[in-house]
């Protein structure tokens, strides 16, 4: 510490409280001591949305395949209950300079990856990976799967349960109701999404469930809708994709939307994977551009505010 440069009592400086004048060459000692009061970046908000799953196939004597469900869903930007499965907004995080946060975007398939921001200091933020959707009757084709949001069922002889979403983060898929009719099986069920249930039609595909809406970027953007089921084949109406971005049977979600994957239609064709999902946070400008490390990301800004969009990998941001 200067000698020089204050009056009264001299400084007295921790990890967690400052008093006294400091001179600048002493904060800045401190500094890389880690020995100066932590500096804060407030009022942060994020959304991340987890991978989505995908929809699943159907061999030639079954039903259509279920769609799948979307990437788990929480934000803490807006109000109202507007985060995933229609739950309140979450609280903002408040993050220190000099403090790396780890950030992983979760990328979407058949059963989708989680999604997170994470550090020493924080409660952290994580979303589950999307449910894959139900295949038909043959043997080897499995039911639907849990996740963020569930997949939904695939066209069987009897009657099959969409798999459950997540609490606070995504809907359950749809069933599928109905039996054969000599070889002409049910229709496959839509992949549950953030806002929406999956639904289902006897022979056409069912529809995914709808996603939720953010302006965390600045402009509205739907994203996390639930994947379309696949049809019988001889209704060959496939199930739409819920609102968000979620795939139809042979169409591939909207990247980087956490939607799920279209179901496949009877005869196993037409099935997709869910697409990756997005961690987004939204901060002061006046704060500083954080160093981020080992992540794809998009800047932009909106007013006297930062977007960082993470797009892809596993890496650290830090203020």
């Amino acid at each position: 510490m200067a000698k020089y440069g204050y009056t009264g009592a001299k400084p007295t400086q921790s990890s967690s409280s400052n008093s006294g004048v400091f001179g600048v060459n002493d904060v800045v000692e401190l500094l890389k001591q880690g020995k100066y009061k932590l500096q804060l970046v407030e009022n942060v908000s994020y959304l991340v949305i987890a991978g989505g799953g995908g929809g699943r196939g159907a061999a030639s004597n079954d039903g259509g395949g279920g769609g799948g469900g979307a990437g788990g869903y929480r934000t803490s930007y807006g109000t109202g209950n507007i985060s995933g499965a229609n739950s309140a907004v979450e609280s903002k995080l408040t993050l220190g300079k000099g403090v790396s946060y780890t950030v992983t975007v979760g990328g979407g398939g058949g059963q989708g990856n989680p999604s997170s921001f994470v550090g020493s200091d924080i409660t952290d933020v994580v979303t589950v990976g999307g449910g894959l959707g139900g295949g038909g009757e043959t043997a080897g084709n499995g039911g639907a799967t849990s996740g963020g949001s569930g997949g939904g069922a695939g066209g069987r002889n009897t009657n099959q349960t969409g798999a459950t979403g997540t609490s606070n983060e995504g809907r359950n898929g749809g069933n599928s109701g109905g039996s054969f009719t000599g070889s002409v099986g049910p229709g496959g069920a839509g992949g549950g999404g953030a806002s929406g249930t999956g639904s289902s039609q006897y022979q056409a595909g069912g529809h995914g469930g709808a996603g939720l809406s953010s302006s965390i970027t600045g402009s509205a953007v739907t994203r996390a809708g639930g994947g379309g089921g696949g049809s019988n084949g001889y209704n060959s109406t496939n199930g739409n994709a819920g609102s968000g971005g979620g795939g139809r049977s042979g169409q591939n979600p909207t990247v980087n939307t956490g939607s799920g994957g279209g179901g496949g239609d009877r005869g196993g064709s037409g099935a997709t994977s869910g697409a990756d999902g997005v961690v987004i946070i939204r901060f002061a400008t006046a704060a500083g551009s954080p160093t981020v490390v080992g992540l794809t990301f998009i800047t932009s800004t909106d007013g006297s505010d930062t977007i960082l969009q993470f797009t892809q990998g596993t890496g650290t941001v830090t203020f």
